[in-house]
């Protein structure tokens, strides 16, 4: 059995290396139950140039299956969306447990899980990026549930934190997080392929076999 790698900031963002087996992360896939849900989880707050959301799952009359178009405040979003942004595009979307996004040009995040309930126990969210530049505000669901953030590198854990991830051209992906009470500001860098380095930064503890 492989050693799994745990790489942990210290202010609380867990990073898990990507190369972890494909089986692994389909347990975070939509839970069937979630699957044809019409409820919103979000909405969209600002939109600058091109901007599209794609609904997978049926959702509502209005937006079939697959398609996608022009993206404009106050579309809502719905689990399983995947959104995306052009050369000349941004957008800000808040969810319903208060995590904001801001995703830059050329960006692509896709939202394969979403339960926030204000007095359940079970709440989570698991959204995947792959290409662009992100900024966001980590809401209810990172400070009381689960919420982790997929790249082309590794899973983050979020816990409260307010993290920027860049998605370079190389493949590697760049994480830059700010401790919210100090506003001091922890970056760090992750090669592809993803294989972390027993020694990253004094910020850094590595944990084998947690």
């Amino acid at each position: 059995m492989h050693a799994r790698i745990i790489v942990l900031f210290v202010v609380g963002l867990v990073l898990v290396p990507a190369s972890i087996p494909q089986v692994a992360r389909a347990q975070n896939a939509i839970p069937p139950a979630q699957a044809g849900t019409a409820k919103p989880i979000g909405k969209v707050v600002a939109v600058v140039g091109t901007v599209s959301i794609e609904h997978v799952n049926p959702v509502v009359v209005q937006a079939s299956a697959g398609k996608a178009a022009q993206t404009k405040p106050g579309d809502s979003v719905f689990l399983g969306d995947i959104v995306e942004t052009g050369a000349d595009g941004r957008i800000d979307i808040t969810f319903a447990d208060g995590t904001a996004f801001n995703l830059s040009t050329n960006a692509r995040m896709a939202l394969n899980d979403f339960v926030y309930d204000p007095n359940g126990k079970s709440n989570s969210t698991f959204f995947s990026l792959t290409k662009g530049t992100f900024t966001f505000v980590a809401g209810q669901v990172a400070k009381t549930g689960d919420m982790k953030i997929d790249t082309p590198v590794a899973t983050m854990g979020i816990r409260g934190t307010t993290p920027h991830v860049e998605i370079l051209p190389d493949g590697s992906v760049k994480f830059s997080t700010l401790i919210e009470e100090g506003k001091e500001k922890v970056t760090q860098k992750l090669a592809a392929p993803p294989e972390p380095k027993r020694e990253i930064s004094p910020e850094l503890r590595i944990c084998r076999g947690c």
